[in-house]
């Protein structure tokens, strides 16, 4: 394993929070990350899906980290699943959407949320790889104000009838089930739902491929017109959807924060062994003290983004085992907020500084810190933009009289 990476989990070993089997699980994920180093360089490099990713995942046993072994998965605690998104991270931000939305906003939400059938139905097919997972809540006018989405359902006998549009769904055009959030047409209260994306009905309008990075991320705009969903794929409580997606939230801003970790890690490494290696004026550029500034930097944002993501996957895994803590709740919500905002700018300015020391080179997707550049810059926008975590944080101190929004 990289060593800034090995250091923590030694670090965590030590404090009791990390044990024998989940080292283990992460020594998995260190094999699978090697191996698919190539695959999703070139990936990348043609701006494609990496279809090498879901097999080599799923062949070393990593589609269901958080699963319960009962449907089988690991069922490992959020740090430690923090900690292998930490090391998917030094992949790429594509990497880390996919297995975001696979397993944080897809597989914990339908284990947290679903009844006994549902997790038996769905859960064994998320973490074996046979079905990728999505999250459909943001629509082109409801973004950071999902109560404004105009996708509508209505029952009828036995289903609901969902129609309406879904824009900007990582995983959207290969992922078999999706968790689908509309509006009732009768009180306009949100509601949850697992969709068969095989159903009649549901549709794949556009594969989004002019985004400005993460291009081995598929996203995609979805149409439903009339689409059936059982009653029985109801998730959750009826007009509980909001909370659904809040909390499905909660556990995507630990994961993407984890990635960015990641990702700096990456830089680090990339822009030591070039600052050791490249000869400008006649003497390695490590040895100029501007490079040294931006290096120091790259250290810094690193590590003053380690512990709150830490903290806020450790604080996770307590309300996990204590759901009814409203307190512990908003103490999570406020963590995974200052977690995922820290991370998320840190990795941006990391990536940006590596750029730097690399020079023209790095000014290109071929380099290995080009792409970090491009596909760090949606992490402040997708599953809370800075805005919103700004708000959060600032809400937390102030008290919820003082919510910007509610």
């Amino acid at each position: 394993m990289e060593e800034t990476f090995s250091k923590s989990i030694e670090q965590l070993v030590g404090l009791k929070l990390v044990g024998e089997k989940d080292v283990k699980l992460l020594e998995r994920v260190d094999k699978a990350c090697d191996e698919l180093l190539v695959p999703e360089y070139e990936a990348y490099v043609e701006r494609r899906f990496n279809s090498d990713l879901v097999p080599i995942l799923s062949k070393h046993k990593l589609m269901g980290i958080p699963i319960a072994e009962e449907y089988g998965g690991d069922g490992a605690g959020m740090l430690v699943h923090s900690l292998a998104m930490e090391r998917l991270g030094q992949l790429g931000m594509g990497v880390v959407t996919l297995v975001d939305v696979h397993q944080f906003l897809g597989s914990l939400t339908i284990q947290q949320w679903g009844n006994s059938e549902q997790r038996s139905r769905y859960l064994p097919e998320a973490a074996s790889g046979r079905a990728i997972l999505a999250y459909a809540l943001t629509e082109p006018e409801a973004g950071s104000d999902p109560a404004s989405m105009s996708t509508t359902f209505k029952a009828e006998g036995s289903k609901y009838l969902l129609n309406g549009e879904k824009y900007l769904i990582s995983n959207g055009s290969i992922a078999r089930y999706l968790v689908v959030f509309a509006k009732s047409v009768e009180d306009g209260r949100v509601s949850s739902f697992i969709v068969d994306s095989k159903s009649p009905g549901f549709k794949v309008s556009m594969h989004l491929s002019e985004k400005l990075g993460l291009f081995t991320s598929d996203t995609a705009q979805l149409e439903f017109h009339d689409l059936e969903v059982p009653k029985e794929d109801l998730l959750g409580p009826l007009g509980r959807g909001l909370s659904v997606a809040y909390s499905a939230l909660l556990n995507g801003r630990i994961g993407i924060a984890s990635g960015c970790l990641g990702v700096m890690e990456d830089c680090l490494i990339s822009c030591t062994e070039r600052a050791k290696t490249r000869v400008q004026h006649g003497k390695e550029i490590g040895k100029h003290q501007l490079i040294q500034l931006h290096l120091c930097r790259i250290v810094a944002d690193l590590e003053s983004s380690r512990w709150p993501i830490y903290m806020a996957a450790i604080l996770k895994e307590k309300l996990d085992s204590d759901p009814k803590n409203s307190d512990l709740l908003r103490e999570v919500d406020r963590q995974s907020a200052i977690a995922k905002f820290i991370a998320s700018n840190n990795a941006y300015d990391a990536a940006d500084r590596s750029v730097q020391i690399f020079g023209g080179f790095g000014y290109s997707i071929l380099s290995p810190v080009g792409k970090h550049l491009i596909d760090t810059r949606v992490a402040r926008i997708y599953e809370g933009t800075d805005e919103i975590m700004e708000l959060k944080i600032a809400s937390s101190i102030l008290g919820k009289e003082f919510e910007a929004y509610r």
